[in-house]
């Protein structure tokens, strides 16, 4: 049977696009480990169709078997929900051969474009045709639109523009029974029914195999402004947040906060890349200011901000980029702490959400009572305060052995930092999904209505448990 499926495969992708272990030259790694080399599976094969037409025909040939599908795009996932599982039997769907840019459509502000195109190849095609696309995160040169609507990914951005989501107009998707829904349509209104488009978002592969996407565009501001400020504690930074929503209005496209180890870590690992002002504050913060004006209409506004900011003690200091360069050299700072993170050993990740106005009473409770029931743990504090959404990573404490670490405190570490979540009404992944890392922590911190309702539709449109099987649901 096996045998007969991958002649199916070969068929229908070509053989060159059919990867098995049975070839002694062909690598499955980068396909079988997640993006953290926390988890290697074992795939059956990695088929690698061409267009949407054959991802039908690969689902028909393995629901025909009851063969699992995990579907892949970039494999840069931080939740273990898009490699294989153990067991040889599955096979991975990678999306990345599918990468065209389908239409732009420049009076209805749309660009159609297919799910394994890389969000960087995206974000260019719409800046080459004078357009703006948002989405922006650290994996950009490497994670593909598919994954981001798979994850409902978020970024740097979301405070404006929200996460993949609100981005997406329409979806084109391969059941699990492998027909192929046609909802590729650039409508903003559209009352005909459930939305299946949201549905598909999010649902991390488990529903649905999303090939092609709609996605909003906007206007390219006329200037972009990027200032860093040190802060004298996180409720300052809150403060500041809400004077930049009203001075700035939609003008904020970006509010990041950094905390003083988490900086520590950037200029201890890359000291080349000259981190201001984390020595003299508890906290740092990173906003944007998109202008449809002028640099020079950006730049009153941004100076007058801060000046309020610093009379008003929500700033003890701050500086403006004055180019590009700089703008790119402070963003690089933001983006480069999960990198010194990882270089200086393993650690604990949290991708969680909270209500704004009781993050500072989450962080103060919360290290406290981590730093009381893990003595020595550094906390590695930063995220897009502007939604609410934080980075919260704890790191062994220094000189500890990391392997030894996570097996003796992940599992605690992660129950005090959920239980807390949920007590401050918060989720416990705010935007890289629940994938296989976080599917048995779901029951104890989603309400049991949503996830009956949740199963249902599982039940209904994959009652076989084809796709991506054990991640989101157990």
């Amino acid at each position: 049977m096996t045998q007969h499926l991958l002649d199916q495969l070969r068929q229908i992708c070509g053989a060159a696009n059919v990867l098995t272990h049975d070839d002694p030259a062909t690598d499955l790694s980068p396909w079988e480990q997640d993006w953290r080399k926390r988890v290697c599976g074992r795939a059956l094969a990695v088929v690698r169709p061409g267009d949407t037409a054959q991802v039908a025909a690969v689902v028909k040939a393995c629901a025909a078997v009851g063969t699992s599908i995990v579907p892949q795009g970039g494999n840069t996932g931080l939740v273990v929900g898009g490699v294989p599982n153990g067991s040889g039997s599955q096979i991975v769907l990678s999306m990345t051969r599918m990468n065209a840019v389908r239409a732009i459509d420049p009076a209805n502000l749309t660009i159609t474009v297919e799910a394994g195109c890389v969000l960087q190849n995206l974000q260019a095609a719409a800046e080459q045709a004078g357009f703006l696309f948002p989405l922006s995160l650290g994996a950009e040169g490497s994670c593909t639109i598919g994954g981001n609507l798979g994850t409902n990914a978020g970024g740097t951005q979301v405070v404006r523009y929200g996460n993949t989501r609100e981005l997406c107009l329409g979806l084109e998707v391969v059941t699990a029974q492998g027909e192929v829904w046609h909802g590729l349509s650039g409508l903003r209104k559209d009352n005909t029914g459930y939305d299946l488009r949201n549905l598909m978002i999010g649902s991390e592969g488990t529903l649905g195999i999303i090939t092609a996407a709609t996605m909003k565009l906007y206007p390219l501001p006329a200037a972009q402004l990027t200032a860093w400020a040190a802060v004298p504690s996180m409720a300052a930074a809150v403060q500041l947040l809400g004077l930049a929503h009203k001075r700035l209005g939609p003008g904020l496209t970006g509010f990041e906060v950094m905390g003083q180890f988490a900086l520590s870590l950037v200029d201890k690992h890359y000291p080349q890349l000259r981190v201001p002002l984390w020595q003299e504050t508890p906290w740092c913060v990173l906003l944007e200011n998109s202008d449809s004006e002028s640099e020079s209409h950006a730049r009153e506004q941004f100076e007058a901000l801060l000046e309020a900011a610093l009379e008003q003690g929500y700033a003890s200091d701050a500086v403006v980029a004055e180019n590009l360069t700089q703008a790119k050299g402070l963003w690089h700072i933001r983006e480069s702490i999960t990198l010194a993170q990882a270089t200086e050993g393993l650690n604990i990740k949290h991708d969680i959400s909270i209500p704004v106005s009781r993050i500072p009473d989450f962080v103060a409770e919360t290290d406290a009572l981590l730093a009381r029931e893990v003595p020595g743990v550094r906390m590695v504090d930063f995220g897009h305060l502007g939604d609410g959404n934080l980075h919260y990573n704890v790191q062994a404490p220094e000189g500890a052995d990391g392997k030894a670490f996570l097996r003796e405190f992940e599992d605690k570490v992660n129950t005090l930092v959920f239980d807390q979540v949920k007590r401050f009404g918060g989720s416990i992944s705010a935007e890289h999904g629940v994938g296989e890392q976080k599917v048995h922590k779901l029951p104890h911190y989603k309400d049991p209505t949503a996830l009956a309702m949740m199963r249902a539709v599982k039940q209904a449109l994959d009652p076989q448990n084809l796709l991506n099987p054990g991640r989101v649901l157990a």
